[in-house]
C-alpha cells in the first residue's frame, strides 16, 4: 500500500523564514505599521491574510491588506534567484522516494514563488505532487492543505507523515489525522512544536535523513 510523505516548504526544505520575516517587516514599515520582527516570525507559515490579521488585529483597516501582500511579494521576489535549500533537503526527498514514499509538498506558496522554491530544492524527480495556496480555501493551521496533499497522493491519513517547521504546520497535520514531524531549522522552539502536535523533532532535513531508520518513516 502506498505511503505519503507530506512536506511543508518554507523553513522546512528551503531556508526562507527569516527572509519572510524581514520582507514582511519592511512591508508593514512602509505602510506605517510598527510590527516587531519577533511577532512576524511567529506568524510565518500562515497565509498572507491570516498573517496580517494576527499582526494588525481584526479591527484593522482591511483595505490595506492587498497592498501589504503585494509589497511583501515584491520585496521577497528580489531573493528568488538566491533561495537556498536547507541541509539535506533534496537528498531527504530522493531517499524517501527510493524507499517507496509518495512525496507531496503542502505550501502556502504558489506561482513564481513556488517555482523558485522548487528550483532551490532541486528534487523534482522525487516530488509526485504539490498542494499550493491555489488549491485550498483555507491555509494552515486549517487541515485543508494536508488533506489536499493526501488526496493528490491517494493515501489515507494513517499512511502519511507530515514534516513541517511551524506551530501552524503541526496543528494542520494533527487536525488532518497524520503523524507530524517537526524541524527546528525554521527557528520555532522545540517545546512549541511538541505542544502543537509534533511526534518527533529533528534539527533539519539532514538530521532527519540520518535518523530515518528510527523515525516515523521507518514503519511499513
Amino acid at each position: 500500500m502506498d505511503r505519503a510523505a507530506v512536506f511543508d516548504v518554507d523553513g522546512t526544505l528551503v531556508d526562507t523564514n527569516h527572509l519572510h520575516v524581514t520582507t514582511w517587516w519592511e512591508a508593514f514599515r512602509q505602510a506605517g505599521h510598527d510590527v516587531t520582527m519577533h511577532a512576524v516570525h511567529h506568524c510565518v507559515g500562515l497565509g498572507s491574510g491570516d498573517l496580517v490579521a494576527r499582526l494588525l488585529g481584526e479591527d484593522r483597516d482591511t483595505s490595506q491588506d492587498d497592498g501589504l501582500d503585494a509589497a511583501h511579494k515584491a520585496l521577497y521576489g528580489q531573493f528568488f534567484d538566491r533561495l537556498a535549500p536547507l541541509p539535506g533537503a533534496g537528498e531527504l526527498l530522493r531517499q524517501l522516494h527510493r524507499d517507496g514514499w509518495k512525496i507531496v509538498l503542502a505550501t502556502s506558496a504558489s506561482g513564481p514563488e513556488l517555482a523558485a522554491l522548487r528550483r532551490a530544492i532541486d528534487a523534482d524527480d522525487a516530488i509526485a505532487a504539490t498542494a499550493s495556496a491555489e488549491d485550498v480555501a483555507r491555509g494552515k493551521p486549517a487541515p485543508e492543505p494536508v488533506e489536499r496533499a493526501l488526496e493528490l497522493a491517494g493515501v489515507p491519513a494513517e499512511r502519511a507523515v507530515f514534516v513541517g517547521d511551524t506551530v501552524w504546520d503541526m496543528q494542520a497535520g494533527t487536525k488532518a489525522g497524520v503523524r507530524c514531524v517537526g524541524l527546528l531549522c525554521g527557528g520555532i522552539p522545540r517545546s512549541d512544536l511538541v505542544a502543537a502536535g509534533a511526534e518527533e523533532i529533528y534539527a533539519d532535513p539532514a538530521d532527519l535523513l540520518a535518523s530515518l531508520t528510527d523515525s516515523p518513516f521507518s514503519g511499513g
